[in-house]
């Protein structure tokens, strides 16, 4: 396994991506929509892409998001390697680079209808806030933080 450290500029990034979003818009059917508004990528800084022989299988990224926190975005694993660990480790590489950035905190949003995902988070230590900004009253979502 490879964890490369990219922008969104990078191919593989970019095409996992359009992975992630194809299956976003089944798990959320209309409400994908008002999502997918808040998912731009074209300028996150950090981004990770994971490799196994070569191939992208796996991605995330963070953005800015007080002078304190950054904002996990974009988490994503091809389902033919899932549950053998790599979502755990995308999180803890971003997780280390927003506190070699100066970062204190982590903070991110998922969906009710992403067990697996809220599942991840939890077990890596994030913990359930009440929902921020565009996610205020969004009754599909959920917000976690953990302090880095």
């Amino acid at each position: 396994m490879k964890i490369k450290r990219t922008d969104s500029s990078d191919k593989d990034f970019q095409d996992l991506v359009k992975l992630l979003d194809a299956d976003l818009a089944i798990r959320d059917g209309e409400d994908h929509a008002f999502y997918h508004q808040f998912n731009k990528i074209d300028m996150l800084k950090n981004c990770v892409v994971v490799y196994l022989e070569d191939n992208a299988i796996a991605c995330g990224a963070f953005k800015p998001f007080s002078e304190e926190s950054v904002e996990i975005k974009r988490m994503y694993t091809n389902p033919e390697k899932r549950k053998l660990g790599l979502a755990s480790g995308i999180l803890y590489e971003l997780e280390i680079w927003a506190r070699e950035s100066g970062y204190k905190k982590c903070i991110l949003e998922t969906g009710l209808k992403q067990p697996e995902a809220i599942a991840l988070y939890e077990k890596s230590g994030y913990h359930k806030i009440p929902n921020y900004g565009q996610y205020a009253g969004v009754e599909n979502s959920v917000c976690f933080e953990k302090e880095i």
